[in-house]
């Protein structure tokens, strides 16, 4: 059983890793989709996520959960919700990615933690430890620094920082899987999207199904329709990685991404990084790492008390010659 449990421990892991290396090659599928504008990629990739996900929901034959969801109107309203706040998520780094902007959505997925923890506070009412009220201060200095080095509030991360935390505290409302949520979340887009092709199709300004010489060819749709898959299949190993590893790994693994997007932003497509803007993540990635250590510590110090609440047999006395055997103990059951 040991070694059952340390294959599918170690079959997570590398699901864990497929899914956040996926997104954090992101940057480099979207400009494959020009001369296609961000408007006309996004609506593309609304259509296609849900032609996607059905397909696997057919696959899978996991139609169960559809009823119970259409009877609950408050877990609907938040669903829609998500979906809107997603579409700006999803619009703001298409968009940010083809003008050139892939280090400043790497610094929005590296704040999103802060960004999260500060939801917690004032929506959730929680209670912060210390270093988690210094990460954020941490944070926030990282803020005013950046937006002196970038000579204004660097709006592209912080949009899809909070984009990105009110769609994860929405999600942790409604309580549905990766796929049943991104299943939901496509039919509420997919009118709108669908009706925006038309607009784009009418309007001439539509890609998808067209061919210009010399720009772009039938090539141009099949990448299209595949944005559709490539937001389903990291959903899929997430989900697969969720169930095997514990949380501490996925919330180490998340970082993947945003690293993964910050070396295409400066190695790939040769982004500036002047010495404040360094500065800036600098600091950002020392806020992580505070949360981190204090993450990993809190861990430690949870297993300790759970251990130490755990009853242990009493001592069975050594037996002398001449004396009576004694009763065993009672085994103690987990």
């Amino acid at each position: 059983m040991a070694g059952t449990d340390q294959q599918d421990n170690g079959r997570g892991l590398w699901y864990g890793v497929a899914a956040y290396g996926i997104w954090g090659l992101f940057p480099l599928f979207w400009p494959l989709l020009e001369p296609g504008a961000a408007d006309d990629i996004l609506a593309n990739r609304m259509v296609w996520s849900l032609v996607a996900v059905v397909l696997l929901l057919i696959a899978q034959r996991h139609w169960g959960w559809i009823r119970p969801l259409l009877r609950q109107p408050r877990r609907l309203a938040m669903l829609a919700g998500a979906a809107t706040v997603i579409s700006v998520n999803w619009g703001v780094y298409i968009w940010a990615v083809n003008a050139g902007h892939v280090v400043e959505t790497s610094l929005g997925y590296f704040i999103n933690p802060l960004v999260t923890i500060g939801f917690g506070v004032l929506v959730l009412k929680e209670r912060l430890r210390t270093a988690q009220w210094t990460a954020v201060g941490i944070g926030a200095a990282a803020v005013a620094v950046l937006t002196a080095a970038y000579g204004q509030l660097p709006w592209i991360a912080l949009t899809l920082a909070l984009s990105f935390a009110t769609y994860g505290l929405l999600k942790k409302q409604v309580g549905l899987s990766g796929l049943e949520s991104l299943a939901a979340e496509s039919a509420f887009m997919f009118p709108f999207a669908l009706g925006y092709l038309v607009y784009l199709e009418v309007s001439g300004r539509g890609t998808f199904g067209h061919t210009v010489a010399g720009s772009y060819g039938w090539g141009h749709s099949g990448l299209l329709m595949l944005s559709g898959v490539i937001t389903a299949v990291p959903l899929l190993f997430f989900g697969a990685a969720a169930v095997r590893v514990p949380l501490t790994v996925l919330g180490l693994l998340q970082y993947l991404a945003p690293v993964f997007q910050f070396l295409i932003g400066v190695a790939v497509f040769h982004e500036s990084m002047p010495p404040a803007r360094w500065a800036g993540f600098g600091l950002v990635w020392a806020a992580l790492a505070l949360l981190t250590w204090d993450a990993l510590r809190q861990v430690r110090a949870d297993r300790a008390v759970r251990a130490a609440a755990v009853p242990q047999p009493a001592p069975v006395a050594a037996a002398t010659p001449g004396s009576a055997p004694e009763a065993a103990p009672e085994a103690v059951t987990r």
